[in-house]
């Protein structure tokens, strides 16, 4: 690992980061002013900074002029900028400006480090990346089993000609896989060639497939070579070949027969030395049984199949796809890539993608050119991905229905939207809280405080996301979406809201009385006392 680099004026900074950081094996280097920052990096005798973390006004110039001049050199460098609490203005430049985050004055030094060690961990796993994505640029990226599937199918069909049959919807990248398999290929050398079949007029389809003699038409002044002659040796790929009209179905039917057709106008037959891929998004077989694709045809095409997931069926694969994707469209727009909060990518996440991982790809390129900050949040995405997640929270919020009893019990019933909707689905809503946003904010959380004469904490409300039975799969898929997120803190963050929950639902069945929740939660009042404060749930006294 790179060092730290520490930019402040005030030695008293520096000696706490430079020890806290070294305790934690951290190689830190200090200046105290942005001119010994700059001169560092013009110099570049030394190794670059891991993670920058400066002070906002130091004598000779600001932090936010430093985080402007460092961006243009690194723009993948994380800096984070330390600021007073009464600068919140200069906070949120510092965000404008591509600062991973600020630091208020005066920290807490064990929330510094592990803010500290959060930037190196997140700069590492870019260069990584980086290193992955953009140096070998893979032709496909998937770790869903399905997707793992299609990889080794590409694998067992590497030395072979036969002809393959690829479905799946429109978007989810069958061209990709047609690639892929000419790619790793005996073919490989030759030529691939792709024509999309529902895209060209049916008057021009033949010519454009076969070829036409010179004359054999009006307007034929002269040769030309059909796909077929011009993918000799390779691959041709036939991409929607469900829309081919019938009267071509028959002609592309003897050339996979007999291997031999006929430029339109000629009279020598030509020899087909191909490998033939089609593709569809449509139901061949319902095709063939309303008589609009012939049966023989499919039978020759449909030698071996590959069917391609739809982006919803491989949710696990849009936290590494949206990466690539914004990297790729940062190179492209000479920028630095952006990066997706977690709830972003929780929405994301929970989106059907219609348009599957061509949506995707277009999002994020969308995403890299409005997104106003270097993090996208979840209300800098798309106008389509915030309808759908206001549509989820109104369906969900209008199943709530919770009820306090005289006694304080109260009860929730589930709405079948929810109660069929899948653990990730529950989990992604939960999370992003988006039903939570439409309670008012005073009956969000319990004060967690014992309140003289008894009296109620303020009921938790709930959502109908988490019906009885569905917890462990909703907790098990929140913990995949953080793991392939990247994230190195999962279980303190995960044990810790689940702390915080227990303990909210103890309060509210106790009525507020903290003695009586920790028996009923099987610990003691001390032990409740600190897991409330560690929580951050114990409200000061009035």
């Amino acid at each position: 690992m790179k060092p730290i680099w520490i930019a402040d004026d005030d030695p008293s900074i520096r000696f706490v980061l430079e020890k806290a950081l070294a305790r934690e094996a951290l190689p830190t280097r200090s200046f105290d002013s942005p001119k010994a920052v700059l001169d560092a990096l013009a110099d570049g005798a030394d190794e670059g900074p891991q993670v920058l973390v400066s002070d906002i006004r130091m004598p000779g110039g600001s932090g936010l002029e430093l985080l402007e001049r460092v961006k243009r050199q690194y723009p993948a460098l994380p800096v984070i900028i330390m600021t007073a609490y009464s600068d919140l203005d200069s906070a949120v430049a510092a965000f404008q400006g591509g600062a991973f985050e600020y630091l208020p004055k005066p920290f807490d030094l064990p929330k510094a480090v592990e803010l500290i060690r959060r930037a190196a961990q997140e700069s590492l796993r870019e260069e990584a990346a980086a290193e992955d994505v953009l140096g070998s640029a893979p032709e496909m990226l998937g770790q869903a089993p399905a997707m793992q599937d299609v990889f080794r199918a590409i694998g067992r069909l590497s030395h072979s000609h036969v002809t393959v049959l690829i479905t799946g919807e429109s978007g989810a990248g069958k061209e990709l896989v047609a690639r892929a398999l000419h790619k790793h290929s005996p073919r490989a050398k030759g030529p691939f060639i792709a024509i999309n079949t529902a895209a060209i007029p049916k008057d021009l389809l033949e010519s454009e497939l076969f070829g036409h003699e010179r004359g054999a038409f009006t307007g034929a002044q002269t040769l030309r070579r059909g796909r077929f002659e011009q993918a000799e040796g390779g691959t041709l790929f036939l991409d929607e070949i469900g829309d081919m009209p019938l009267e071509l179905q028959t002609r592309l039917l003897r050339v996979l027969s007999d291997g031999h057709y006929y430029r339109v106008g000629g009279h020598t037959p030509l020899k087909a030395n191909v490998r033939v891929i089609a593709a569809t998004h449509q139901d061949l077989e319902r095709r063939v049984k309303e008589g609009a694709f012939r049966e023989d045809l499919y039978h020759r095409l449909n030698v071996i199949r590959l069917r391609l997931p739809a982006l919803r069926q491989r949710r696990e694969d849009i936290p590494l796809l949206a990466r690539f994707f914004l990297q790729q469209s940062a190179r492209q727009l000479e920028v630095e890539p952006k990066r997706l909060s977690d709830d972003a990518l929780a929405a994301l996440m929970a989106y059907d993608f219609p348009g599957n991982v061509r949506q995707l790809e277009n999002l994020c390129h969308w995403l890299t050119v409005m997104a106003p900050a270097q993090v996208v949040q979840v209300k800098d995405l798309p106008p389509e991905v915030l309808a759908s997640i206001s549509t989820t929270a109104n369906a969900e919020a209008g199943s709530v229905a919770v009820s306090t009893a005289a006694g304080g019990e109260w009860s929730e019933a589930p709405s079948p939207a929810a109660a069929a909707a899948g653990p990730l689905e529950r989990a992604q809503a939960m999370l992003s809280g988006y039903a939570a946003a439409t309670m008012p904010r005073d009956t969000q959380r319990p004060t967690g405080r014992d309140v003289a004469g008894g009296s109620p904490v303020p009921a938790v409300a709930e959502t109908g996301v988490t019906a009885a039975g569905d917890w462990e799969a909703a907790l098990q898929a929140e913990a995949t979406r953080l793991l392939m997120a990247g994230r190195d803190d999962v279980w303190d963050t995960v044990v810790r809201r689940v702390e915080t929950r227990l303990i909210e639902a103890a309060l509210h069945v106790t009525r507020g009385r903290r003695v009586e929740a920790a028996q009923r939660l099987g610990i003691g009042r001390n032990t409740i006392t600190r897991k409330m404060q560690e929580l951050g749930m114990d409200a000061p006294d009035p």
